[in-house]
């Protein structure tokens, strides 16, 4: 998997080399965010809160219903970890509160891994915290490593603090509590000298979780490497400076030498849409997975034509791709796309003979059309703000009046339909409906 990088500081996208001077400055996160989200996770670095210099929560929170986001920088407790879960962050990333544990202060931490007479060891009870806060998957823990001289030891405070806890050991002990470690390697990042490859392999041998390695990274040849061995590559500098494209990362961190060995050098590729429904399947060549990105439409290999072909290029139904996921193996792939129409040569919806489910937003489909462009004697068109207002606060009374389960389905769907039409007039969507349920849901 392939993650860009966002890093804010002072209200703005940065990039920093070693942490400290600055590289380059953007004020267009939000339309970094979504663009990055068509290949990958999104990290969001806030490098003011990192450094205990305020936070940038306000331009945050917008992000995580834009893209799928991982955010980090200075969390301090699992209450914290716990509301960006809850604004729609998808996984957590914490650093310094896992090294410092003032408890400990003078002593070795269990396991050995710790400094006499520091307060810096894995702190394991704000780790176990975190974890049963958000899920352990969710969790990474961020060790961020420079070269001492004697091997990598970790760094804290946004890379100000060294802490002398070797870079192995200590991940090995907070495994137990994370689904991911994200490896920096502070000496090389936002340098575009090329990844130390040698700590790189050190925690593959020593930890088993997914790993995702930054710092240095400057072509393509190193994603593959790092691919070969297991690992993410998380991605910022090489990107802001056009080093190394999105596209070209995504393909090559995929596995195809596994593809070479069991499919001629094609990856299995499914078409999913937005709202969860499998619409095809195929396969993907190198070739068409960057014209799939480069189009913006989804594209296949033809094993029986051998040649490119993009989905609708004859009949117009194409595949508008929304975002590309490789499986935990990066020898499959899952598109996530939005149909112009029936998929299936038949003209079925789906190549699996399933019609269209009727969604909810497949109805606030419907009823945007129905206002785009208003059609002779179309109900819908004819809802005007005070109109449809009005009918929402009738349908509510009659869905309370109901008395029999029928009623209740036909007073319900009168209901979801002027809703709909309301939401629908104020610019509202269904999915951000979902997300403030689902913000709920996680508080």
């Amino acid at each position: 998997m392939v993650v860009a990088s966002i890093d804010i500081q002072g209200g703005n996208v940065v990039q920093l080399e070693r942490g400290s001077r600055l590289v380059l400055q953007r004020d267009d996160a939000g339309a970094l965010a979504e663009e990055f989200d068509r290949y990958g996770e999104v990290a969001v670095i806030d490098l003011d809160a990192a450094m205990g210099r305020g936070n940038n929560l306000e331009l945050i929170k917008p992000l995580l219903r834009r893209a799928e986001c991982r955010v980090g920088g200075g969390i301090r407790t699992p209450e914290q970890a716990r509301e960006l879960v809850s604004l729609g962050a998808a996984k957590i990333i914490v650093g310094s509160g896992a090294f410092r544990d003032s408890a400990k202060r003078g002593a070795v931490a269990e396991g050995g891994v710790g400094a006499t007479g520091g307060e810096f060891a894995v702190n394991a009870a704000f780790l176990e915290g975190v974890a049963n806060a958000i899920g352990r998957e969710r969790l990474v823990v961020a060790v961020d490593a420079k070269n001492g001289g004697g091997g990598y030891e970790i760094s804290v405070d946004g890379w100000k603090t060294p802490t002398g806890l070797p870079l192995v050991e200590s991940a090995r002990a907070v495994e137990a509590f994370a689904g991911e470690i994200l490896f920096t390697c502070v000496d090389r990042e936002g340098t575009m000298t090329g990844l130390d490859m040698a700590p790189v392999r050190a925690l593959r041998e020593g930890v088993s979780c997914r790993i995702t390695a930054a710092g240095g990274v400057c072509s393509t040849g190193e994603i593959a490497e790092l691919a070969a061995l297991g690992c993410d590559v998380q991605l910022g500098m090489a990107l802001y400076t056009e080093k190394v494209s999105l596209a070209e990362a995504f393909i090559a961190s995929l596995n195809w030498k596994k593809a070479a060995e069991t499919s001629g050098g094609l990856i299995p590729l499914i078409a999913q849409s937005v709202d969860g429904q499998t619409l095809m399947t195929g396969f993907a060549s190198r070739e068409a997975v960057a014209e799939s990105f480069k189009r913006g439409k989804l594209c296949f290999h033809s094993r029986s034509r051998n040649k490119l072909w993009m989905k609708g290029e004859n009949s117009g139904n194409v595949l508008v791709l929304r975002r590309l996921r490789a499986d935990c193996d990066r020898d499959a792939l899952l598109a996530v796309v939005e149909p112009a129409g029936p998929v299936c040569h038949t003209g079925g919806w789906s190549c699996f003979g399933v019609g269209r489910r009727y969604t909810w937003e497949y109805l606030q489909s419907l009823v945007a059309e129905r206002f785009r462009n208003p059609v002779p004697g179309s109900y819908t068109a004819t809802l005007d703000d005070e109109l449809v207002r009005e009918k929402v606060s009738e349908e509510a009374g009659e869905l309370c009046a109901a008395k029999t389960r029928d009623e209740v389905v036909w007073e319900a769907a009168d209901l979801l339909y002027f809703t709909t039409a309301l939401m629908t007039r104020e610019g509202v969507s269904v999915e951000e409906v979902f997300a403030e349920l689902d913000r709920r849901h996680k508080k």
